[in-house]
Parts: C-alpha cells; sequence; structure tokens
C-alpha cells in the first residue's frame, strides 16, 4: 500500500486490496472511502468486495465513487461530512490518490485556508496547484459553508 498522510485524520493511496484492509485496522484507521468507480477495476477490488473486507475488519466503509466530471458538491460533502464523523483515521482510495485528494481540497474550500490545501496536497505527493481557480471561486462563493 501507498498511504500519503494529507492531515493527520485524512489519508489517500492508490487501490488498495481486500488483504489491505485488516493492515488499515491495525494502522489505526477506522474509516474506509471507495472513491473509485467499480466500471475502473475488476470484481475482485469493486465495492461490494472491499465493503466486505472493511465490515470483517471492524472500519466503516463509504461508498463515494468520483470522476473529475462527476464532483458535485452532494459528493464532495458526503467525503467532507464522513471525515469530520469518524473516529480516527480515514483512508481514501482511488486509482492513485488524485482524485481523493482533490475530494479533499475542494470539499474544504474556504473552510481551511486555500495555501495550506495545497500543502497538504503537497505534502501527500499531490500538485494541484491548477485547482487553485477552482477553490479561490468556491471559497469566494461560500459553496461549502453549509
Amino acid at each position: 500500500m501507498d498511504i500519503r498522510e494529507i492531515t493527520p485524520r485524512y489519508y489517500v493511496s492508490p487501490q488498495i486490496a481486500v488483504e489491505d484492509v485488516s493492515i488499515l485496522a491495525q494502522l489505526g484507521f477506522s474509516c474506509v472511502i471507495c472513491n473509485r468507480p467499480d466500471a475502473e477495476v475488476p470484481t475482485p477490488l469493486q465495492a461490494a468486495a472491499m465493503q466486505q473486507a472493511a465490515a470483517a475488519a471492524g472500519l466503516t466503509f463509504v461508498l463515494n465513487p468520483l470522476t473529475h466530471d462527476s464532483m458535485t458538491e452532494e459528493k464532495l460533502r458526503l467525503q467532507r461530512d464522513t471525515l469530520e464523523a469518524a473516529n480516527g483515521k480515514v483512508l481514501a482510495y482511488c486509482a492513485s490518490g488524485t482524485r481523493s485528494t482533490v475530494a479533499w481540497i475542494l470539499g474544504h474550500a474556504g473552510r481551511l485556508p486555500t495555501d495550506d490545501l495545497f500543502m497538504a496536497a503537497a505534502k501527500g505527493g499531490y500538485q494541484l496547484d491548477a485547482l487553485r481557480p477552482q477553490v479561490d471561486y468556491l471559497a469566494q462563493s461560500g459553496a461549502n459553508q453549509d
């Protein structure tokens, strides 16, 4: 597994395997967010198998499949609310960790300083400065102030 810290409570990763889930529990994670649509992965890595592994390991599993075209306000809110409600560390995964990081940034635009969002992403290895205009717009519009 290639687990990358974005914040002390939010981590991202490329696709994980079913056998990785019990390791996540041992590492202190309480929740796994799947940001990968089933159409992108073979059956053994699809959400149902991952959800079953998470339940067996005592972890909360949240399905929030994202594509760059489907990062709606509702899905960004689910990502943020899942993190805020979690009792421990959260791992969100997709193909590379990028979508999971983008969802965190966009979902926190206006809630955290913009520079802090991009520094956290960079610390995790994700250079997402091209999103700055969108983050600035969301912050100025108050889109995440629900």
